[in-house]
């Protein structure tokens, strides 16, 4: 199996449910885990396992909603789908708001499971992505001092060399130096693309600096 290869989890207390549900994604072409619960699940998935979790609403221990509370608070949340024999309204109303791709009856149509499948693979890799963009912004702004963000907030704003210089009370050479270490360490070349990144990194949206800490 390659280490990189999406998986599809697949997490249910019936046996023979499991064995039918499993061939059929096998035969379809995806890559397969079974789980008889949701603890066993939980205990033995890759932190950084790619993939989805195709999972039943109703199991003894942790139930599917509990499984996905507790897939939401790990650094990898996978997306889920819910396939059930008892679905009730409530139960899929939760389900649903708490981000699951889809929920289905056990008895749906099997295209209707490997669309809900593919979608929550596709949907996998777009947040894998945006994950890791937000890590690396992260990293990047991370690595300005107190100083530079002080000097990146005033930018931000429109403020000229020297107007930051009277408001930080620094010297207006200072204030040039600090502007080429943060286009630097951000690798921009320009306002206009700082001010893009730091919209993307959600600086924009903060009433004052908000990081890095300790610096």
């Amino acid at each position: 199996m390659n280490a990189t290869e999406p998986i599809v989890h697949v997490v249910d207390d019936d046996v023979s449910f499991l064995t039918a549900t499993s061939r059929l994604l096998l035969v379809s072409g995806f890559t397969v885990k079974t789980f008889l619960s949701a603890s066993e699940f939980l205990a033995q998935c890759d932190s950084n396992a790619r993939g989805c979790v195709v999972a039943d609403l109703q199991m003894p221990g942790l139930n599917g909603l509990d499984l996905q509370s507790a897939l939401a608070l790990t650094r990898n949340p996978l997306p889920l789908l819910f396939l059930t024999g008892h679905g009730d309204i409530a139960s899929t109303v939760r389900a649903m708001r708490g981000g699951a791709e889809d929920f289905l009856e056990k008895r749906a149509p099997k295209e209707e499971l490997l669309d809900a499948v593919r979608r929550a693979l596709a949907r996998d890799g777009h947040e894998r992505q945006a994950r890791a963009r937000r890590s690396e912004l992260e990293e990047r702004f991370g690595a300005l001092t107190g100083r530079e963000f002080e000097v990146l907030s005033h930018v931000l704003r429109g403020r000229l060399n020297k107007q930051i210089a009277g408001d930080l009370g620094i010297n207006e050479r200072t204030v040039k130096l600090h502007r080429t270490a943060i286009m630097m360490k951000l690798g921009v070349g320009s306002v206009a693309a700082l001010t893009r990144l730091s919209q993307e990194a959600g600086v924009l949206t903060s009433a004052a600096p908000t990081f890095p800490k300790g610096k």
